[in-house]
């Protein structure tokens, strides 16, 4: 993964439209964030977000995003709701791994995940849960997380898995 071309760091107030306009690509509409969520999410905890921005072009290449809480298990709220964020939270909800395609297959989601779990755990953090389908859960576990089986999740109306990184290991 080439680390010079990417900038890492957290989502700026103007860009929360062009971070949408990535999920509407990387999700199917039954899944994505929408556009007022994301400029909602970005206000309130720009700093639960980390972007890749290709320093050529300036745009966003690829993010996660999350909301912090005291909560330990995922619900479906958290895609809808930025007030269940916490700032002092000790887990991190993950709500969103975007790359956009002609991105992919560089190493750059993991990177994402990497710079996260370091930065996260700095910070503090105990935990980061995510949910996915059953397609992606062995490209997390490649990354580091380990799956806690069916989530609760009927998100989109389908079927998720919910996998967790303990941090403070």
């Amino acid at each position: 993964m080439d680390n010079e071309r990417f900038e890492f760091r957290e989502i700026l107030p103007d860009e929360a439209h062009q971070a949408a306009k990535i999920e509407e690509i990387c999700f199917p509409p039954n899944e994505a964030c929408t556009e007022a969520m994301m400029k909602e999410r970005a206000a309130k905890a720009p700093e639960l977000f980390l972007v890749a921005v290709d320093k050529k072009t300036g745009k966003i290449a690829g993010f996660l995003n999350g909301l912090s809480t005291d909560e330990s298990s995922f619900r479906d709220e958290f895609f809808t709701d930025a007030n269940l964020y916490d700032p002092n939270g000790k887990t991190v909800m993950l709500l969103g791994l975007d790359v956009l395609p002609e991105y992919r297959g560089q190493g750059l989601a993991t990177e994402i995940v990497s710079r996260y779990v370091r930065k996260e755990r700095e910070r503090g953090r105990k935990l980061l849960l995510l949910t996915c389908l059953e397609g992606k859960v062995k490209m997390y576990e490649k990354m580091g997380f380990q799956n806690k089986g069916l989530a609760k999740s009927s998100w989109g109306g389908k079927e998720w898995y919910e996998m967790s990184w303990i941090l403070d290991q």
